[in-house]
């Protein structure tokens, strides 16, 4: 019998070891399997790693290289970039079942017994063995280096409970309580955040990176371990907390860099793909291709600003954060308008500051302007260079003076005339103040004539905040919303945009009037 083609249903049927031999069963190291079943997936095209965008050319491809060369595997790169994720991935490359012996606190493999325990059974009951099988999904162990990790957490120390009960002398290999490490035995062992794990305990994990065993005090064992193991961690250079010791390093066979989406479409798919959107959400709220292109603007604003830490990076869980606050806002819009339903505004996508300012590390400067600030200038910027793809450059239609397609718009601000755009604002209202604007309305059906009605008012109101990103008009905070003027009379009634100062107490005297 060949033991590669019985099915997974005929593997759980064998329950002794003298059925495991009979089906022509061989003992493999985890690392193989995960050679061979990597080579059977790209020979048949299929996909290693689904669901990982933007990695294509670069993260996956020297994954795969590690694993056919059977390494030990560091990810080193900055926060969310899917590290931990990539690390899990790699149990879908892991046989379905393996065998074990029946009751073994190591996965013992029933050819290759490890623990007294298999030893012993397998003395006793030879071929009558029990069998049991574990699931691929059983062989996944990950823990995060937190600084209270122990080597007894890690490895294994004499258990004195143990001892007493089964009434045995400390010198007794059986009185071993096995760590996380021994019991992780054909499988994959994955620590996250590395540098945090004390160097002390760091060292503890030389023998089993180069020689496969482990060593607990005051026992003379040596049990060669199968494991695969993962580390993730942030470079060096950005974390005070601590740092990889040199010879560990040099013990992991390879070191792979990851790195953050490289376009705006790349990381929409990631952003879509993670966002945790309802069902209720989806069918009350309808969005576009703009808003989500604003949101990974705000990433690669952030990721480049001088008030961000660069060091720290700017995680792919603010974009997914900042659509999911987006939607909801634009959801309790609806709600307390009582609409079934509602397209996504740009106030709705302003309404996100709260999903980016716990998301970035600021350095002085940005510590200077406040989170709050630093969030609203960002996604400024991102207004003011998605605004170049839909709209023409502002600077050089001023050249153009009678011909400027923003005269008629800047000419009515220049009047005098103000534009109230309130966060919860009815469709009918919303629709009836952007459409109050000269021009407004004409520019957006000459540039995008067709688009739908709802996605032209989306345009509109993204077409005001672009002309204050470019210094035409002026945007003011309001309680509840902003407020466009002319830019000059701006200057001295009220705070712009990313002032923090209230200005509740003049909004609330103009509406009374």
């Amino acid at each position: 019998m060949n033991y590669k083609d019985v099915t997974p249903q005929n593997l759980l049927k064998i329950t002794t070891l003298g059925q495991l031999r009979a089906a022509g069963y061989e003992p493999k190291s985890v690392k193989q399997e995960l050679r061979d079943n990597l080579i059977a997936k790209l020979r048949n095209k299929e996909e290693v790693f689904p669901g990982i965008w933007g990695y294509e050319e670069t993260v996956i491809p020297d994954m795969q290289r590690a694993i056919l060369s059977m390494h030990h595997i560091n990810l080193l790169g900055l926060r969310g970039q899917a590290k931990t994720r990539l690390a899990r991935m790699l149990v879908e490359l892991l046989d379905e079942y393996i065998p074990v012996v029946a009751g073994s606190e190591l996965n013992d493999d029933p050819l290759q017994p490890l623990s007294v325990f298999a030893k012993h059974l397998i003395q006793e009951k030879g071929d009558d063995t029990p069998v049991a099988w574990m699931h691929r999904s059983e062989r996944y162990t990950e823990k995060l280096a937190t600084p209270d990790v122990s080597v007894a957490d890690l490895i294994g120390d004499a258990d004195p409970i143990k001892a007493a009960t089964l009434k045995l002398p400390y010198s007794d290999e059986r009185v071993i309580h096995f760590g996380l490490i021994p019991r992780s035995h054909r499988g994959i062992f994955v620590i996250n955040e590395l540098p945090d794990l004390q160097a002390r305990i760091q060292v503890s994990l030389f023998n089993i990176l180069q020689e496969g065993d482990i060593q607990i005090r005051g026992f003379k064992v040596r049990l060669p371990l199968d494991i695969q193991f993962v580390f993730t961690a942030n470079p060096e250079d950005y974390t005070n907390r601590g740092s990889i010791v040199t010879p560990l390093k040099d013990r992991i066979d390879s070191q792979i860099i990851t790195h953050y989406p490289k376009s705006i479409e790349v990381g929409k798919k990631i952003t879509l793909q993670e966002a945790r959107i309802h069902e209720e959400q989806q069918q009350i709220v309808t969005t576009n291709q703009l808003v989500s292109d604003l949101i990974e603007q705000v990433a690669m604003e952030a990721r480049e600003s001088e008030f961000v830490d660069a060091k720290s990076g700017v995680s792919a869980r603010l974009t997914i954060s900042a659509y999911e606050n987006t939607i909801s806002a634009a959801e309790r819009r609806a709600l307390i308008n009582g609409e079934t339903q509602t397209f996504v505004r740009i106030t709705d996508f302003l309404a996100a500051v709260p999903a980016l300012t716990g998301k970035v590390e600021l350095v002085y400067e940005g510590e200077q302007e406040g989170p709050s600030i630093v969030a609203q200038k960002l996604m400024g910027k991102a207004i003011r260079n998605q605004f170049l793809n839909y709209f023409p450059d502002p600077d050089k239609q001023k050249k153009l003076k009678e011909q400027n397609a923003y005269k008629k718009i800047t000419d009515w601000f220049g009047e005098g005339n103000t534009l109230d755009v309130l966060q919860d604002m009815s469709a009918a209202e919303y629709n009836k103040s952007l459409n109050s604007v000269p021009g407004l309305s004409a520019l957006v059906d000459k540039l995008h004539s067709k688009s739908d009605a709802q996605t032209k008012l989306f345009l509109m109101e993204f077409c005001l905040h672009g002309l204050a990103e470019h210094s035409l008009i002026s945007r003011n905070k309001l309680t509840a919303g902003l407020q466009f003027k002319d830019l000059l009379s701006s200057m001295f009634t009220m705070p712009t945009f990313s002032d923090d100062d209230d200005d509740e107490e003049d909004y609330g005297k103009r509406k009374k009037r």
